[in-house]
């Protein structure tokens, strides 16, 4: 029978510079973490280390990890208040200084460099927020999170290092939960799939968050019509997106042809042609660039200014939203930005119904297309 929950005994087995720790609710990582730290502290007198540990918010640091941190200390009589820096929020315990620490502190998060990094529910943070913290840890960085997003950069970018090691656990894993606390949780099964899925089994779920949900395709239907391409013009930060969109009954299948940053209009040109793009075919671009638009019009290619009109962004993905979408299998950068265009939050968590701007220059590209060419004739829109 185990004593303390199974993230415990991964972390103290764990040789690897990162440790990952997936889990459902109440699977006692967090405490778990804390605990084992604390313990190696204890082992380890006047090591002169620092313990970074970061949440993306501080009031949220303060109810979870900053909690459990002072239950442990002041139930085992260890808790010196002369030693707690409330206003610095450290605390030295026994030669070693620990740091609580949020994400909007920049300061510190590109501050000085530390031993021990615990990034809790580290899926809130971003992926250039893990880079900094990281490059910043000597010694051992160690994540947890509950899966809520289906696709993250821990996935992605973190999970597959060579230097880290992933453990999942469940609410089965924690030997101190009550009856009743197990029957709310198995509860979950009737009542919600994706939060049984994330919160029960800790497995990786749907983001409430993400805006589309599409499929994949390798073939186009016989009776799809080609609709128009779609172009988002970019130059040095972003990419210039081209989209070929086809319209099959209530289903748009979209194709990945242009994805680059650096090209001038002539090299836009040069890759319509070399795609097999000619006069005939109709491009519905950014109006928002009409020298860019012109000087590819002259090139002899029918290129149009997308007519946008208020509230265009909610209105184009509401259109969207309204067909079943289908992305073609080779185009992952399409891919990439459809798992990951998202709806704003606020500081509570609740959904905005404004997208975050980002992973967009495919989707405003299709957008361009299904409000200027699908999206029927209304008394804001003119749909040619």
């Amino acid at each position: 029978m185990l004593l303390q929950p199974k993230t415990y005994y991964d972390l103290k087995a764990c040789k690897k510079r990162v440790a990952i720790f997936q889990g459902g609710t109440r699977s006692g990582k967090t405490y778990s973490i804390i605990l084992l730290l604390i313990e190696w502290c204890g082992n380890n007198n006047n090591s002169g280390y620092t313990i970074t540990i970061v949440r993306k918010s501080f009031p949220s640091l303060r109810a979870s990890v900053l909690r459990d941190f002072l239950f442990i200390l002041k139930t085992e009589n260890w808790y010196n208040e002369k030693y707690h820096n409330k206003t610095e929020n450290t605390y030295d315990l026994w030669g070693t200084r620990w740091e609580f620490i949020s994400i909007d502190q920049p300061s510190k998060i590109r501050g000085a460099k530390r031993e021990i990094c615990f990034i809790n529910e580290c899926n809130e943070l971003t992926l250039e927020d893990f880079r900094q913290l990281i490059l910043r840890t000597t010694e051992r960085m160690i994540l947890d999170y509950n899966p809520s997003d289906e696709y993250h950069w821990i996935y992605d970018e973190v999970i597959p290092r060579e230097d880290s090691n992933f453990y999942r656990s469940t609410y089965k894993d924690n030997p101190f939960l009550g009856e009743e606390t197990i029957k709310e949780i198995e509860r979950l099964k009737e009542t919600d799939e994706n939060y049984w899925r994330v919160y029960g089994l800790g497995i990786r779920g749907k983001s409430r968050e993400t805006i589309f949900q599409t499929e994949i395709y390798t073939e186009l239907p016989e009776r799809a019509k080609l609709v128009a391409f779609g172009l988002d013009f970019g130059f040095s930060n972003d990419p210039t997106a081209l989209a070929k969109v086809y319209l099959h009954d209530n289903e748009i299948y979209i194709e990945e042809l242009i994805y680059q940053g650096g090209l001038t209009n002539t090299d836009i040109a040069e890759k319509l042609t070399e795609y097999g793009v000619t006069r005939h075919d109709e491009i519905i671009a950014d109006s928002a660039e009409p020298k860019s638009i012109e000087t590819i019009h002259r090139l002899n290619f029918n290129i149009k200014p997308a007519r946008k009109g208020a509230d265009s962004i909610r209105v184009g993905i509401d259109t969207m939203r309204r067909h079943k979408l289908f992305v073609k299998d080779d185009s992952l950068n399409a891919q990439k930005e459809f798992r990951n265009y998202k709806w704003k939050t606020d500081k509570n968590g609740k959904m905005l119904a404004t997208p975050v701007d980002s992973y967009n220059h495919l989707i405003d590209a299709v957008r361009y297309i299904c409000l200027n060419k699908i999206l029927r004739k209304t008394g804001k829109y003119f749909i040619s």
